[in-house]
């Protein structure tokens, strides 16, 4: 069985998952919302699996994943989400997750999941193959998100959650003058002229849900 780690911003999902790994005899060794503190306790109990969700707040699943796979640790991630993003199932991958379950899925493709993960193999959950071929089929264009810098996106992310430009650099340790050059570039990038323009192209491309904002 499988010492697994979990990260999701929402606490009661990482008690059902808690609960149902724990029943097939898995041990969850700790779980958080924050991915600096996952990060931390990653480094430090070396799980064999991570199940990761992409949206963590303010932040994305996609930098933890990447942190994890710069420090060359054994542990293993599945990204557990609700986005069926052919781009995100595609940069996942390239990031070097082993999983892809979408959220919604039975307890069973979880636990099929973990146990092919835990064993070496890759597995994609059902309807996810299609979407990680047609994401990388797709080169990024301009006027899309994915033509974003990824310090662009992380802008973005922000800006369309309503943060001001202080907290946007307080977070990002940027100036409030940078965030500003930022923001300017960005939309000039993606050709729209006003911030619910900007909240519309987030919500259509998948940085966000409707929910968020």
């Amino acid at each position: 069985m499988s010492d697994i780690y979990l990260v999701d911003d929402h606490a009661m999902m990482r008690d059902g998952l808690r609960a149902v790994l724990e029943g097939a005899g898995h041990r969850v060794v700790g779980d958080t919302d924050q991915p600096t503190q996952a990060l931390a306790d990653i480094v430090r109990l070396v799980p064999t699996l991570v199940l990761l969700d992409l949206h963590l707040g303010l932040r994305s699943g996609f930098e933890l994943l990447e942190q994890i796979q710069k420090r060359k640790l054994s542990t293993r991630v599945i990204m557990l989400t609700m986005s069926a993003q052919p781009r995100h199932v595609a940069e996942a991958m390239r990031l070097g997750a082993q999983g892809y379950v979408l959220k919604g899925s039975p307890s069973r493709e979880v636990l099929s999941a973990v146990e092919a993960v835990a064993q070496g193999r890759k597995h994609l959950g059902a309807g996810v193959a299609e979407l990680a071929v047609e994401g990388l089929m797709h080169e990024a264009s301009p006027g899309t998100i994915e033509s974003l810098s990824s310090r662009e996106q992380q802008v973005i992310l922000l800006v369309v959650r309503g943060h001001t430009s202080a907290a946007i650099g307080e977070q990002l340790h940027l100036s409030p003058k940078t965030v500003e050059s930022y923001r300017s570039r960005l939309m000039a990038k993606l050709g729209v002229n006003d911030l619910p323009a900007l909240v519309r192209l987030a919500i259509r491309e998948g940085l966000i849900s409707a929910d968020d904002h």
